[in-house]
């Protein structure tokens, strides 16, 4: 998903939430969907950290961040997001969407690109606006 393969972090709760949730998905489909595929992809090459030591500037979920699409210079501030928590109207995206699942474990500054049928998207992390380890919520 992302073309230049950086080191990724997750905490080891979100880890244990996701795996489930491609477990689950893996299970009750003949072939996993695509996405599906991304997000274990991600998962597998992700260093697992407890919690309370995830730096505060990487992308967690419920992470609020502020990004922008370089090729088009847009302002974008999301929420990353499990599945049945997501809404576009409320700025809450899917970590199974093509950009929660390429954004999740990566940094502020960091660069993240992925494919999309017109080409590639080029999307930089400018911010994280709240991340839930930092203010002490390790288990939401």
């Amino acid at each position: 998903m992302n073309a230049v393969e950086r080191k990724i972090y997750i905490t080891r709760l979100d880890f244990d939430r996701l795996s489930r949730l491609v477990m689950v998905a893996s299970e009750y489909t003949y072939k996993a969907p695509e996405y599906i595929k991304a997000l274990k992809k991600e998962l597998d090459r992700a260093s697992i950290m407890e919690a309370e030591s995830i730096p505060k500037n990487v992308v967690t979920m419920n992470s609020k961040l502020r990004l922008r699409d370089i090729d088009n210079d847009e302002e974008m501030i999301y929420t990353l997001v499990f599945p049945e928590d997501a809404s576009a109207e409320d700025g809450m995206i899917s970590i199974i969407s093509p950009v929660g699942t390429a954004i999740l474990g990566y940094s502020e500054g960091d660069i993240v690109e992925w494919p999309i049928p017109t080409g590639v998207c080029h999307i930089k992390i400018e911010e994280i606006l709240f991340q839930p380890e930092t203010s002490g919520n390790y288990n939401i």
